[in-house]
């Protein structure tokens, strides 16, 4: 009963807040609701934290269509690189996406000769040298080219015992470290992310997924000591799924994987050893109500096809089964779900890729052959600001922001843990418990209840103190009383 109670007021305050004077973000060209989730895990409305701009196509850039574009970077000198996939090349796109600066559909070799891409699916540029990399898929290699289209470097299949000699070598997705080492998602590799040297030579792989550990899987396991070598070799093995995408941000690679039988790793951050630091906290990536289709009849569940690690440190992560992009900040804490499965425009039939640079989103449509723009609105410049101050540790002039935030959505959960953790830091525990029982962040409370019980008994403690030897004066002049009385009553 308290728990309606309780969504009856957040449906009472979302409903006061559509007719105040509280500005609200709306666009007209929208094909989707803008929601978000409440501390239940229950879908609300919510306002935008980004509206649509525009589209950009391949006849707007006058080169002809896009077919079937894989891939999106944005280098360090903010220029766009798309692998165009089925045209055979990688286009070079100005920063307002208004000019192509280059069109690299055929390269110079070292020894003088003319080389093509071949289905080219990934492409990244290093900002340390300029370089690209290019996942060139089927020509089996990734090639390192300058700007120039100069091959420096061809990558192709290992020659290694650690590498299966009978696997194919099909680039899908490449990057760089800051070291020069490139890492590349192989189609057909689970084992992780196949890693080269600087120079090209195969080191291994890195980050692979974990099995997840379903009903299913444990009964097989079990199955197994007690089965005979024959049958052992005889049964189908278990395998993790593989990567799909990455992105580099300092030291860290996040990873992501588009399989959506996959509950676990579906997002991942990576340290320089492939330690997962997102290992053992309790995430969710994507809608918390998987998605049912009705024309498959079954439930799809989010797989996310690329991630994007924001100038500011949050986390975009592109769903291929909604169409949505769906923000983190750095503390996996979800800000803002964009986009849907639409033809309009701001809605996509089939996600491939996504990149930011400073306040917007790009994201690629490798079946509508474009790149949405999505532009940030006040709300989400409100939320950006309000979350960029806390993560700075600057926790105190972060209140003031979260505070605005619920004053144009008093629904809008991240800034009620915001709120709770600035508060706690701040040393104001009750008004953090407040706080962290609205956004129903156990965590905080604790820590906040605890800080005001130690505060309670430092304030009171000589009344405690007192109120102690009181109690124990009236417990000791009872214990007497009866006793005499006893006395008293045993003489007569």
């Amino acid at each position: 009963m308290k728990k309606f109670f309780s969504k009856l007021t957040a449906a009472l305050s979302a409903a006061v807040m559509i007719f105040t004077a509280v500005p609200i973000d709306t666009s007209a060209e929208q094909p989707y609701d803008s929601y978000n989730y409440d501390r239940w895990g229950d879908a609300i409305p919510s306002q935008a934290g980004y509206t649509t701009e525009r589209t950009v196509s391949g006849y707007d850039l006058d080169i002809g269509a896009f077919s079937s574009p894989s891939d999106i970077f944005i280098s360090a000198d903010r220029t766009f690189y798309i692998a165009d996939k089925d045209n055979d090349r990688i286009v070079a796109v100005n920063e307002g996406l208004t000019e192509v600066s280059a069109v690299y559909d055929s390269f110079t070799m070292p020894d003088g000769s003319e080389t093509h891409l071949s289905k080219p699916t990934g492409v990244c540029v290093s900002a340390e040298n300029g370089n690209m990399y290019i996942a060139d898929t089927e020509n089996s290699r990734i090639l390192i080219a300058d700007t120039d289209g100069n091959v420096i470097r061809e990558i192709t299949k290992p020659d290694s015992e650690i590498y299966d000699s009978k696997k194919t070598f099909q680039p899908q997705k490449v990057t760089v470290d800051k070291a020069g080492n490139v890492y590349t998602v192989l189609g057909n590799i689970t084992t992780g992310a196949a890693m080269f040297s600087p120079n090209g030579e195969f080191m291994g792989f890195y980050g692979a997924n974990r099995v997840e550990a379903t009903a299913e899987r444990v009964r097989n396991y079990f199955r197994n000591i007690f089965m005979s070598d024959e049958k052992r070799s005889r049964r189908t093995r278990t395998v993790p799924t593989g990567i799909t995408n990455f992105d580099m941000d300092g030291d860290f690679i996040f990873t992501c994987t588009s399989s959506s039988s996959q509950t676990t790793d579906t997002v991942k951050k990576l340290n320089a050893a492939g330690k997962n630091i997102f290992a053992n906290m309790e995430l969710t990536f994507g809608d918390f109500t998987p998605m049912y289709d009705t024309s498959q009849n079954k439930v799809l569940a989010p797989a996310i096809v690329d991630i994007d690690i924001a100038a500011d440190g949050n986390i975009n992560c592109l769903d291929y089964t909604t169409g949505r992009v769906f923000q983190y900040d750095e503390d996996c804490n979800l800000l803002f779900i964009t986009g849907a499965l639409a033809r309009q425009s701001g809605g996509f039939v089939q996600v491939a890729a996504l990149e930011s640079l400073d306040e917007k989103l790009y994201v690629l449509d490798n079946v509508k052959n474009t790149i949405t723009v999505f532009s940030e609105t006040s709300f989400g410049k409100a939320v950006h600001k309000a979350a960029a101050l806390y993560n700075e540790g600057r926790y105190e002039e972060s209140l003031e922001p979260w505070y605005e935030v619920l004053r144009r959505d008093g629904n809008y959960h991240r800034a009620h843990v915001g709120i709770a953790s600035a508060l706690l830091r701040k040393g104001d525990y009750k008004g953090a418990m407040k706080y962290a029982k609205l956004a129903d962040a156990g965590k905080i409370y604790d820590k906040a209840f605890e800080g005001w019980r130690s505060e309670f008994l430092k304030a009171n403690f000589g009344y405690i103190l007192a109120g102690i030897a009181v109690l124990i004066g009236i417990v000791m002049s009872a214990v007497r009383l009866i006793r005499r009385r006893r006395k008293e009553a045993d003489g007569k």
